[in-house]
């Protein structure tokens, strides 16, 4: 009998217990960053109305929609009525349509769950994975962006990335760009679909996409040559924002549309010096962002290392009127967990405690079994992780066990010691040993310095 097939679905994956440890370290550094900027948690179901996501990410994100076949005859017809969420802000929208009532004048929430793509899977790119958004709804002031830019600054940063360069660009700055380069309006939206691939395809490629479409190139990429060499490199950002602001103002000031979009730019960039975003926001006039329901300021973190974002976001005011009838400021950012494990992982930057508990409680012999379950009870009480060994062995190997798991101490209870009332506690780092009472355990265990040494990997196949 053949054996069935085992690996997940393609652009799925299995997390394993340390990959969970690392995907919950990241997650809750992200979740208590946005808490301190006032944010508050959102959760919406994985499942959405068919017509809740058709129509809101341009052409291109409408074809990567996972839709659901409708249960019965529609499973042969090939009918949809649902499908797995896109993104968290088109949901957001909804939930903010729905709730309006129920909701404060401004609304912050922060919301970190799965998404799914039918996209072509490819390093950092997945079917199914993380988002971290952080949005805020109903001002619109530049307030929002500065503050934005500011909580993604402050995970990154927390999460030890350090060369980052957050991209700022504006919608109302694209349309000025295209008008003053004789690209028709009807053609923005295909224009914008290839500008968004620059970091991708390149100059080049760009301008190849654009003369495929019949899009006239040469006074266009004429302004962004000239706009972008500007802002060659990472540094220094404070140069090059000011000069490329300037040029911007020059060239498209004749647009009052696009003279606005370059003051808001301006006024984002000044209100950022003093947030934690100050070092890291940096113009480019070649970021479109692809989906089509950004109406202001877009943005897209960068690193590089890394082909694609970390993320991006921007201004949304007219998503939430789909749904709502009324026009309702918005602005968000999101976070994609899934390349910022790749980096970190890469980097080797995710040294994070792998330990699943602080001791292992040996078992003896049958007859203490009882005495070390109380104790593992005991410590647990005192917020000490322990993971009890299921059976009586040998000590050698148990310890063996503690130290492939990376468990820095293990703690047995033989005849002896519970004769005299202590336990005994090996350090499976240092190899050092001590008998003490056990009530004094939890704050020797909790107390050990982080430097000390911890049991070594395993090597592969022990």
């Amino acid at each position: 009998m053949a054996s069935q097939q085992t690996r997940p679905a393609r652009g799925m994956r299995d997390f394993l217990p340390e990959d969970v440890r690392r995907r919950e370290y990241v997650i809750s550094v992200i979740s208590d960053v946005y808490r301190r900027y006032g944010f508050e948690p959102l959760e919406t179901p994985a499942l959405e109305n068919i017509e809740t996501l058709t129509g809101k990410y341009g052409d291109e994100g409408g074809k990567l929609i996972f839709k659901v076949l409708r249960r019965g005859e529609g499973e042969s017809s090939g009918e949809t009525d649902l499908a797995l969420r896109y993104d968290l802000t088109v949901p957001l929208a909804r939930v903010v349509a729905e709730y309006r009532g129920k909701l404060p004048k401004f609304f912050k929430r922060y919301q970190i769950q799965p998404v799914w793509r039918a996209d072509r899977p490819a390093r950092g790119r997945f079917r199914e994975f993380f988002q971290c958004d952080v949005d805020a709804i109903g001002s619109r002031s530049m307030v929002v962006e500065a503050e934005l830019c500011a909580a993604v600054s402050d995970v990154l940063l927390k999460l030890d990335f350090k060369n980052f360069v957050i991209k700022l660009n504006h919608r109302g700055v694209l349309t000025g760009l295209l008008n003053a380069g004789d690209v028709k309006p009807d053609d923005h939206a295909p224009a914008l679909t290839i500008l968004d691939k620059m970091d991708k395809i390149g100059r080049e490629g760009v301008q190849r996409g654009l003369e495929e479409l019949g899009i006239p190139t040469q006074q266009l990429m004429a302004m962004f040559s000239e706009l972008t060499s500007l802002q060659q490199g990472f540094d220094p950002r404070g140069v090059a924002n000011s000069k490329t602001a300037t040029l911007l103002t020059e060239r498209l000031g004749h647009d009052p549309s696009a003279a606005s979009a370059v003051h808001q730019l301006k006024e984002i960039l000044h209100l950022s010096q003093h947030t934690s975003a100050a070092d890291h926001i940096q113009l480019d006039v070649t970021l479109a962002r692809g989906l089509s329901y950004y109406t202001g300021a877009i943005m897209e973190v960068a690193v590089p290392d890394l082909a694609g974002s970390l993320g991006g976001g921007g201004r949304y005011d007219g998503l939430i009127g789909m749904f709502l009838g009324e026009e309702v400021p918005a602005c968000g950012f999101s976070l994609g967990l899934e390349r910022i494990l790749v980096v970190m992982a890469e980097r080797g930057s995710a040294s994070i405690d792998g330990a699943p508990a602080d001791v292992l409680v040996a078992l003896f012999d049958d007859a203490t079994i009882p005495q070390a379950l109380r104790l593992a009870a005991d410590l647990r009480r005192e917020g000490v992780r322990v993971e009890v060994y299921p059976e009586p062995d040998k000590l050698g190997k148990q310890m063996k066990y503690a130290a492939g798991k990376r468990i820095p101490f293990a703690a047995v209870l033989g005849a002896d010691e519970i004769a005299r009332g202590e336990v005994a506690i090996k350090n499976l780092g240092t190899g050092k040993q001590s008998s003490m009472p056990a009530a004094q355990v939890p704050g020797f265990v909790m107390r050990a310095p982080s430097n000390e040494p911890r049991p070594p990997n395993p090597a592969p196949g022990t």
